[in-house]
């Protein structure tokens, strides 16, 4: 079966309509060529909705209505833009124009992938049994919250936003000392239902590549080089986003976007980018540099999509008991790692608790010692450390004006932090973990909202 999204023209001609979205593309494009905006923007709808629906589960017309429509320039090529959804074939195409066709294509165990010519096969990647090695956070039922006061601070989070910028949270679970206090859900979103993590990833990532450390595959002084670069940079650089790479998201599609739905190789073309400063000098925010550090991942686990997915299940996954994680992955087989993997709320919590617990899983130590604080150490006059956000300055982002941390959090809050509203915030001084996952097109992805959401849940449950 196959589902298609067209949008209706009104009383314009088609071609008039092109010649004026095409002239509004250029002069908003600036030096960015129009047409690699608008093969992007096709990337973009195939992969998303893609996953939206056959990870998420999620309808491609939700999808594609909360996560694609408003997004820049969208407004200007909507009209024109069609994805089709094949069912049994579990695939999304998408044209603008009738042309700039792409398509991605579900694969059981990891996720769907963008099609590019010599892509390295898939196949099914097996997941294997989940052995927790700690008591499990909840039941089999979802958690009411211990008490009114919560269940408003939560109920808040489901609410509009004030200032009107739309928001559609999914999923919002609250664990203090170890078990959920209080979670709820959206409809059509589950306990089990995998959600995409943006550059919660990131942080996973971290995970990672802190397990391979402790068992000798890497080492954070590891120097990478290449032609582009005129000097190597470490695998902490990298980490940190001080290794000299340019800012490559921000205001409107950049070198990340073009990374990740035009690029067979995802990191030779991290690579190729030449440096933009001397590393630790400047913090930068890069994407880029988390591709150069998933293909160092997939190489020192085994080379290949299933040595990925196998040392994660065994090493990450199985011992915190996320039972719904997915990573995807680029044509070359490397994970990921900067922007692409699903998993429940409760796994995402699960995972918060990880670092909550410096490094532990119950008695099994996951995160090789000292790796939590290492992970938290300020990079630079950033409030960024190593994957993971800070809330040790308040002064704004360079380039971005939104807060690096969490407003009215307590000091030693910290976060993994995705795009349009993905939050783990983890509160030592309060043994909480606070899952956000949804839309949110509010400023900085809704970072007052998550805020105020932190405030009104340590007030509650200190009542």
């Amino acid at each position: 079966m196959i589902l298609q999204k067209q949008e209706e023209l009104s009383h314009m001609n088609k071609s008039r309509i092109a010649v004026i979205a095409l002239v509004a593309l250029i002069i908003l494009c600036g030096a960015v060529r129009p047409d690699r905006l608008i093969a992007l923007a096709a990337g973009a709808v195939s992969q998303n909705v893609c996953s939206g629906t056959f990870v998420s589960g999620l309808s491609p017309e939700t999808v594609y209505d909360q996560e694609m429509r408003a997004e820049g320039g969208m407004s200007l090529i909507n009209w024109a833009l069609v994805y089709q959804v094949d069912q049994s074939e579990r695939t999304v195409t998408t044209t603008v124009f009738g042309r700039f066709k792409t398509r991605s294509r579900f694969h059981e165990g990891s996720g769907c992938r963008i099609e590019h010519p010599g892509e390295i096969p898939l196949g099914t990647l097996s997941k294997t049994a989940v052995v927790p090695h700690l008591p499990d956070i909840a039941g089999a039922e979802p958690v009411a919250p211990v008490n009114p006061k919560l269940a408003e601070a939560m109920s808040e989070a489901f609410a509009d936003n004030k200032n009107g910028a739309p928001r559609f949270t999914r999923a919002v679970v609250v664990v203090r000392q170890g078990r959920i206090v209080g979670e709820r859900y959206s409809p059509g979103i589950g306990l089990d239902t995998p959600l995409i993590s943006h550059s919660i990833a990131k942080s996973v990532l971290n995970a990672m590549i802190g397990i391979l450390v402790r068992d000798g595959k890497m080492q954070i002084d590891q120097k990478v080089s290449a032609s582009a670069w005129k000097t190597p940079v470490t695998v902490d650089q990298l980490l940190r986003m001080d290794g000299g790479l340019p800012v490559d998201e921000g205001r409107g599609p950049g070198l990340a976007q073009r990374m990740w739905f035009l690029e067979r190789d995802q990191a030779a073309f991290a690579q190729s980018t030449p440096l933009d400063t001397d590393p630790e000098t400047k913090w930068a925010y890069s994407n880029l540099s988390y591709a150069v550090l998933s293909r160092l991942v997939r190489d020192a686990t085994g080379g290949s999509p299933e040595t990925v997915s196998s040392y994660m299940q065994r090493e990450l996954f199985g011992p915190l008991g996320m039972r719904n994680a997915t990573m995807e992955f680029d044509s070359t087989g490397s994970p990921m790692g900067s922007n692409a993997m699903f998993a429940s709320a409760r796994d995402w919590a699960r995972f918060g608790l990880l670092y909550l617990n410096d490094g532990m899983a119950g008695k099994k130590r996951i995160l090789p010692e000292g790796w939590v604080s290492y992970s938290k150490r300020r990079t630079l006059d950033s409030g960024y450390g190593a994957g993971f956000w800070l809330n040790q300055t308040d002064s704004p982002i360079p380039g971005w004006g939104t807060p690096w941390g969490i407003p009215g959090a307590p000091r030693d809050a910290y976060m993994a932090r995705g795009y349009l509203g993905q939050y783990i915030v983890i509160v030592p001084s309060e043994s909480l973990v606070v899952v956000r996952l949804g839309v949110d097109r509010a400023r900085g992805s809704g970072i007052d909202g998550i805020g105020s959401l932190v405030q009104s849940v340590i007030a509650a449950l200190h009542r």
